[in-house]
């Protein structure tokens, strides 16, 4: 007697399903948006500590020769290395992290926003379109660089502070951080707290977009090519020092604008004395210190600047694979 759809009748056996096997390292997973903001503030926190004294050599060497052809001023900082010699023993060992506690604040703000934003379109699948990563991360970078652009300035201002004998660029004198925000504010209002933004949207734009884009496809390329375990760390690295190359390129020529702009001093009308936005700046620049007046500073730009997206690529894709592992 055969037991049609009965719920008497014999049930087949039901093979176990197999599993399928875990996805790339790259691929996006859901984290609660405040943690993946948290994730990317305290990545590039970590990273900032270390790179700091490179940023200061850095700002100092973009001032140096402001506006002025080539061999016509003197020279304090001549490279990278004779740079951090020159601040060490003039400014002491604290004055290499000069200006770190708005730099703190920058990175975790900026990047908190940048790498919160760009995980959040990743798991909302927006990264895989065509042309996708490259969008997002200009959009991450261009918003995180708003927000946090208050903070940019005043370590820049800060960071250009030293004695006389070795000083580059305007010297704005401020105590500390807090006082830096007080008297900017007191004497350009709130406008004034972002005043340079305009240098610092396309800046961080650009590099973000590098960044993040080309981390994620050699990440992609590493991971495919299976040459370490699936959640090694080395793929991360090996596709941070890629990403850290394109940003240095990519990013350096806007850096330049952005330093600049940012530690100009302002006349009663809160107008900057020497440039009046983005364009001028870039057209003033060429006029008088030529195609290479753009790249000063290159060379500590990817000094600072591979470490960092090194440590902070890393330690941020190694936070949100612990935080996935643990959450999911």
């Amino acid at each position: 007697m055969r037991f049609i759809n009965s719920p008497f009748a014999p049930q087949p056996s039901i093979a176990p399903v197999a599993r399928a096997p875990p996805g790339p390292a790259h691929a996006p997973g859901a984290l609660w948006l405040p943690l993946d903001f948290t994730l990317g503030a305290l990545a590039c926190c970590g990273a900032c500590v270390f790179t700091n004294p490179l940023e200061v050599v850095k700002t100092r060497l973009q001032l140096q020769g402001e506006l002025r052809a080539r061999g016509s001023y003197q020279r304090h900082y001549r490279g990278v290395l004779q740079a951090l010699w020159v601040v060490g023993s003039t400014d002491g060992v604290r004055g290499l992290q000069k200006g770190l506690t708005a730099a703190l604040l920058y990175q975790g703000l900026m990047n908190g926003v940048r790498l919160g934003f760009y995980s959040y379109t990743q798991a909302s699948g927006l990264t895989d379109a065509p042309g996708g990563s490259l969008i997002a991360g200009a959009a991450a970078g261009a918003l995180g660089a708003f927000i946090a652009s208050p903070a940019y300035l005043v370590k820049t201002q800060l960071q250009a502070q030293t004695v006389a004998a070795i000083a580059v660029g305007h010297q704005h004198n401020h105590q500390g951080v807090s006082s830096a925000f007080l008297s900017i504010y007191r004497r350009e209002g709130v406008t004034g707290l972002w005043r340079g933004v305009n240098g610092a949207v396309p800046r961080v734009t650009v590099g973000s977009a590098a960044q993040l884009a080309t981390f994620s496809s050699a990440k992609d390329w590493v991971t495919r090519a299976q040459w370490f375990s699936p959640h090694s760390c080395l793929t991360a690295l090996i596709a941070a020092m890629i990403s850290g190359v394109a940003v240095t390129i990519t990013m350096t020529p806007f850096d330049v604008i952005s330093t600049r702009l940012y530690n100009q001093p302002v006349d009663e009308f809160k107008r900057g004395h020497l440039y009046r936005g983005f364009v001028d700046c870039l057209m003033k620049v060429c006029a008088t210190e030529g195609i290479v007046g753009l790249y000063k500073g290159m060379t500590p730009v990817f000094v600072r600047l591979a470490p960092h997206t090194v440590l902070s690529m890393l330690i941020w894709d190694v936070l949100r694979q612990r935080a996935l592992l643990y959450t999911h």
